[in-house]
Order: structure tokens, then sequence, then C-alpha cells
């Protein structure tokens, strides 16, 4: 589980803007993000998720994971994990088979939980 504090995402977006963007998020998380009215809550509520992830796959940001490598999806249902490099050899490595995703904000602050799932 972590939290995100929504105006913090906001100052770093203001600061870093595209940096910021690129450096975190896949292309499909910003595509999916910059189309809502304010991006800021999705922002957030997806960085909470890869902290979240990087948490349940026991290496926080290191040991060869990154931030892109954890991706949230959504395809017209709930969102989705979507591991790459690293985090997918971890979560191969801990014999991961599925996970589920919750995320939720407020006006202040972001929330996710990330479950892994194995055999």
């Amino acid at each position: 589980m972590d939290a995100t504090d929504l105006p913090r995402v906001g100052d770093i977006l203001k600061r870093y803007g595209d940096r910021f963007l690129h450096r975190v998020f896949t292309e499909g998380e910003i595509a999916y993000c910059t189309r809502r009215r304010d991006p800021v809550p999705h922002l957030a509520g997806r960085f909470a998720v890869k902290e979240a992830a990087m948490k349940a796959l026991g290496t926080g940001h290191s040991r060869g994971v990154a931030w892109r490598d954890v991706e949230v999806v959504r395809a017209g249902g709930p969102p989705q994990l979507r591991l790459h490099g690293g985090a997918l050899r971890r979560a191969d490595a801990m014999k991961v088979r599925n996970s589920l995703v919750t995320i939720t904000h407020s006006q202040t602050l972001a929330l996710a939980q990330v479950m892994l799932l194995g055999d």
C-alpha cells in the first residue's frame, strides 16, 4: 500500500514537466493521465501504484527495478498492473502469476494497494 500527496505531485509536475513525466511514467500512462481535465490525481494514483508494487516486490526503487518497469494500464475495466524489465524479472522469480490493483484519491491524497498473487 502507498499514499502519495497530490499537491507534491502537482509541484513536481510544474517544476520539472516532461522531464518528470518521462522519467517516471510510460507513454501509455502519460497519454491516459494528460487526457484528463486535471492530470495530477491520476498521476499521483499511478505513482502510488508504482511505490506499492515495488514494496510488494520487496525491492523498493532499487535492485534493478525502475519507475517505468511498473505500469498501470486500463482496458475498459479496473486498473491492471503490467510489469517490465527488472520488475518482471523479480515477479517471475517470486512466481507471481497475477496481481490486483486498487487506486483512489481525495482532494489531497492518492492511495493505492497492490497484491501480487502466486501459484
